[in-house]
């Protein structure tokens, strides 16, 4: 990889973690009701899969991990962090080396994610006391369900953005601009 090239995937990935940030801010959140569960979707994951996808699996690691800074301070749950970037991470890993369409490599990645995310709220939820077992599985199970609708969601709408930049030539690497 040129300096070039790691110098744009260092700025997508930074650019993409401030959006993350921000995506995940109150005022920028939908409500959701999931049966007796209200919820609030929010679009952290968007710009991690617009970096996976642009700049790899490097740039999606980053923008997960400090994308979810504001997300894992304003929850209180720490794990947050390293969630978003094994999201980040997989992505960029499926989308570079399976080609695989943007959908499909976002999914692929949440996929990859869910199980840390259920060990990890689970330990913090029933470990640290904050609520029994039995009630801790329901609401790791609505949290499950709120982030696999919001991954479907930022999927789709990465891939629209995605295509655009890529057909704009808004975002190449230099070996890309070569072939051209």
């Amino acid at each position: 990889m040129s300096r070039s090239d790691r110098t744009k995937s260092l700025t997508v990935a930074a650019l993409m973690a401030a959006l993350a940030n921000i995506l995940s801010t109150e005022a920028l959140t939908i409500p959701l009701v999931i049966g007796p569960f209200a919820s609030k979707i929010h679009f952290t994951q968007l710009p991690i899969f617009i970096s996976a996808a642009l700049a790899g699996p490097f740039a999606g690691l980053l923008t997960g991990a400090i994308g979810g800074l504001y997300m894992s301070y304003t929850v209180g749950i720490p794990f947050i962090v390293g969630g978003l970037a094994i999201l980040g991470l997989s992505a960029g890993v499926l989308a570079q080396r399976l080609q695989a369409h943007p959908v499909l490599f976002s999914i692929g990645a949440w996929c990859i994610q869910a199980p840390y995310v259920f060990v990890t709220d689970y330990v913090w939820f029933v470990y640290s006391r904050l609520m029994p077992s039995s009630i801790a599985l329901t609401v790791i199970t609505t949290i499950l369900i709120n982030l696999t609708i919001e991954a479907i969601i930022a999927s789709i709408i990465a891939t629209m953005i995605i295509h655009y930049i890529k057909r704009t030539g808004l975002f190449q690497k230099s070996n890309e601009m070569n072939s051209a």
